[in-house]
């Protein structure tokens, strides 16, 4: 069911006309298609916003509207041109907008622009990405690394302007924008965009760069140290303000994003600050308990107390043993007990192991009653 016109632009049944515009501007410029690329609910919205807008602007429709409702107008708002009420869609809710606020001030309001219609001045550079491969251990000590980047600098022949002799461009007279009309099955559609022969600046020059053939920066390659903290993790940033590329003829500079990619580790899992580990013991450690050496990151050896009847699989836990995290503190490493059966025995070894397994203590449990009870049902069914 649609929505009432007045609720749609927010405002009241006796609003005037100009505060009608006022409301239907706000909407439109925050919802319209060019703003929102590929934003279903913002289309519907400010499709949603025009066709009341068409009605409420309009002393004739209004009237009919205020009588009887939807019912009135046939449900939605009639296209710029005219012809009824029905069948109003985004075509005809475009040309609705540029109807009324396809000025050149309007457009710059809608794109962030500064208004009146001047030209855009220097625009910022881009921001570039780069990937750092870290070990944990690097990641455990935090550590400094140099990286090499392609970027785009200040041209040093022309000092960034791109040559000499500023003049107002002739084909936007200054405006750094330029209107265009194009003809289509909706009819006659108005575009305004940044001028491709002053790239938007309202300027060009007289006299070029030979360097830098106008553009005011050349490409370079440099090596820049980063320093990277303790405890960063995969997916973690750290950005480098104004080492991206500098924009054309005097335009500031992006950020480098340096990207930290954690490499996989031969002996340790990680998660969050903890460290996953797992250790082979024997099982004589396991049934009478003992010390067992355990790696660290750093490379140095911990001893880890195996309490008596530990069984396999059991997980340990050492604290402080993990990594520094970005907030404070250590992790943990968190160690899982892993039997070791040998694969070839002496005699001797032999021996010892059939008189073991002849104790009550080393012989498996029997199966109890409801252990059979369910392996018969699954093979029954």
């Amino acid at each position: 069911m649609a929505r009432d016109y007045y609720d749609v632009l927010g405002v009241a049944r006796g609003a005037a006309e100009d505060e009608v515009k006022k409301a239907y501007r706000k909407i439109a410029f925050e919802s319209h298609p060019d703003r929102n690329p590929g934003d279903a609910k913002a289309e519907a919205r400010f499709k949603e916003a025009t066709e009341a807008y068409e009605v409420l602007r309009d002393p004739q429709k209004r009237a009919r509207y205020d009588q009887y409702g939807h019912a009135g107008v046939g449900g939605a708002a009639s296209g710029p041109a005219g012809g009824g009420f029905s069948g109003f869609d985004m075509a005809d809710a475009l040309r609705a907008f540029m109807r009324d606020f396809g000025d050149v001030g309007g457009l710059e309001d809608l794109f962030g622009g500064a208004g009146g219609g001047g030209p855009r001045g220097p625009q910022r550079g881009d921001d570039l990405q780069v990937r750092l491969k870290l070990t944990l251990e690097e990641i455990g000590t935090g550590v400094e690394k140099k990286i090499k980047v392609k970027h785009q600098r200040r041209c040093g022949s022309c000092g960034g302007k791109g040559g000499a002799g500023e003049t107002r461009c002739a084909d936007c007279q200054g405006r750094g924008q330029v209107r265009r009309v194009q003809q289509s099955f909706f009819g006659q559609f108005v575009s305004v965009g940044p001028c491709p022969r002053c790239g938007g600046e309202g300027s060009t020059l007289r006299e070029v760069c030979a360097t830098c053939e106008g553009d005011g920066r050349v490409s370079e390659s440099d090596t820049i140290s980063v320093k990277v903290p303790a405890g960063v993790a995969n997916g973690n940033y750290i950005p480098l303000r104004g080492m991206g590329d500098v924009g054309p003829r005097g335009g500031g500079a992006g950020d480098l994003i340096v990207l930290i990619e954690e490499k996989p580790h031969e002996v340790f899992e990680r998660e969050g600050a903890d460290l996953h580990l797992e250790l082979p013991v024997s099982f004589v450690t396991l049934a009478l308990g003992g010390k067992a050496e355990v790696p660290t990151l750093g490379g140095a050896v911990a001893a880890l107390e195996v309490p008596v009847g530990s069984p396999a699989e059991r997980v340990l836990r050492m604290k402080g043993k993990g990594l520094p995290s970005l907030r404070g503190g250590h992790g943990d490493l968190l160690v899982r007990l892993r039997v070791v059966v040998p694969g070839k025995l002496s005699s001797a070894d032999k021996k010892l192991l059939e008189e073991l397994g002849r104790s009550e203590n080393f012989r498996a449990p029997k199966p109890s009653r409801s252990l059979f009870s369910r392996v018969k049902d699954a093979f029954t069914g």
